[in-house]
């Protein structure tokens, strides 16, 4: 029975440790995507960046279009100028979210218009902690971003399943990598 007694107590404490919640990551380096009008992305946190100068630490800051902390910049009506809103099913049926479309870069100062653009993503990076390092998007375990400013064109998705994010194809563009309406 002693046996038994301490096995027992032993899966209890490793189930109880394998259920600790994931950080939270700061409300400044977050994304999320509830609807085609109320959603938060990362953005560089100085005027005129290139979306590739701004990946270091420090170099970016979460906008939303409803900011709900005083870390977040706010993303102004018309910043995607035809937007598409999609709820899917993955390659696993794990669920996903996303925001693909057009944009008008000269609404968010932080953007360089020019920019041919660049990826933030929440697995990928030198050590696979996301770009910016421990962002996340609310409601799932994984997402990627790309902002086209030169496009121009944004995406962004959310997802349950990695495989369903990409971050291994940076440089191939929006429709690639989230494929949808632009």
């Amino acid at each position: 029975m002693k046996l038994f007694t301490s096995t027992l107590a032993i899966v209890a404490s490793l189930l109880s440790v394998s259920a600790l919640p994931t950080p939270r990551a700061a409300a400044d380096n977050i994304v999320a995507i509830n609807s085609e009008s109320d959603y938060c992305m990362v953005f560089p946190n100085t005027p005129n960046t290139n979306i590739g100068d701004s990946e270091f630490p420090g170099g970016t800051q979460t906008f939303c279009t409803n900011p709900t902390d005083p870390s977040q910049g706010t993303i102004p009506p018309g910043f995607f100028t035809n937007v598409a809103y999609v709820e899917g099913t993955g390659v696993s049926g794990q669920p996903y979210v996303q925001l693909t479309g057009t944009i008008n870069p000269t609404v968010i100062q932080n953007l360089n218009p020019a920019d041919a653009g660049g990826q933030y993503d929440s697995n990928g990076g030198a050590d696979g902690r996301g770009n910016p390092a421990g962002s996340q998007c609310i409601g799932y375990t994984s997402y990627v971003e790309l902002i086209e400013p030169a496009g121009p064109r944004a995406c962004i998705r959310c997802c349950m399943d990695p495989d369903d994010c990409p971050v291994t194809m940076d440089t191939s563009g929006c429709p690639n990598v989230i494929p949808g309406q632009y």
